[in-house]
């Protein structure tokens, strides 16, 4: 949901013509950031309404399906709450992290809009292209971490260790680490669109990540385990291999960056000439 109704001294730069002070950019970021939290607060007022749906359908959905479908030897997980107004709290945090993924869009727009700015003509064109594309990759990974790697987490925390240990698991606990997962994944699925970006800019070549590419297997590995929360191997893994695969398709998302912009150039160039 995008939050960018005309507000008094805001876009000075585009409106006017002239460069911005450094008060002006102050003046700009403090609209973008109340424009942000505007949205977040909409999308948390929207969340609100259906919450009921979203914590048994959505939040406790994938322990509930975990536990329909556990084998022999795996122990069912049980969620707590430990604290007085713990469910209280768990419900506005649900409406806030909800509020936060419905409003994506509008973070997105509001970020690319201070920026623009600074950017070329030529460069500002591709924002709103950006900000579809940048949304697109985050929910979409967000989505991949939900359907895939939550449910192999919580299959291998039913499965491993003792029988004779109860998998009863506090429910901020559980909180935290669904939020973690999501969001590591939402962010490091924004690797092609950075990618093309950055390209586009002419600051990243494809010949330049080819060349590294053995180095950031390392790194990637290395990432997964930063962002993974918890120490076991299982999500970890199921994030650095969809890694793995962005990075080589980001890649080509260069090549493609690239090719246009060489095209442009020769262009820009053969008109030049003729003139």
């Amino acid at each position: 949901m995008n939050v960018d109704a005309q507000i008094p001294g805001t876009d000075a730069e585009e409106s006017s013509g002239t460069e911005m002070s450094f008060f002006d950019h102050l003046e700009e970021l403090r609209w973008r950031i109340v424009k942000a939290l505007i949205g977040i607060v909409v999308g948390m007022a929207v969340c609100w309404i259906f919450i009921d749906f979203l914590m048994q359908q959505f939040f406790l959905h994938p322990v509930a399906l975990l536990n329909q479908t556990l084998g022999e030897g795996q122990q069912p997980v049980h969620l707590q709450n430990l604290k007085p107004f713990g469910q209280l709290f768990l419900y506005m945090q649900v409406a806030m992290i909800g509020g936060i993924i419905l409003s994506i869009p509008n973070i997105l727009y509001q970020f690319w809009a201070f920026i623009a700015p600074g950017l070329m003509p030529k460069e500002r064109r591709y924002i709103k292209a950006i900000v579809v594309f940048s949304s697109a990759c985050f929910l979409g990974g967000i989505a991949f971490a939900y359907f895939t790697m939550l449910p192999a987490a919580l299959r291998f925390f039913a499965g491993f260790g003792s029988s004779d240990i109860e998998n009863n698991i506090a429910i901020n606990e559980y909180m935290s680490f669904v939020v973690s997962l999501l969001l590591a994944a939402g962010v490091v699925f924004e690797l092609p669109m950075v990618s093309w970006f950055l390209s586009k800019l002419g600051i990243l070549t494809p010949a330049f990540m080819r060349k590294y590419r053995r180095h950031s297997i390392v790194v990637i590995f290395v990432l997964a385990a930063a962002l993974t929360p918890g120490t076991d191997p299982v999500s970890q893994v199921l994030l650095a291999v969809p890694l793995l695969v962005l990075y080589e398709v980001s890649i080509w998302v260069s090549v493609w960056a690239w090719r246009g912009r060489k095209k442009k150039e020769d262009a820009e160039s053969t008109g030049s000439g003729e003139g």
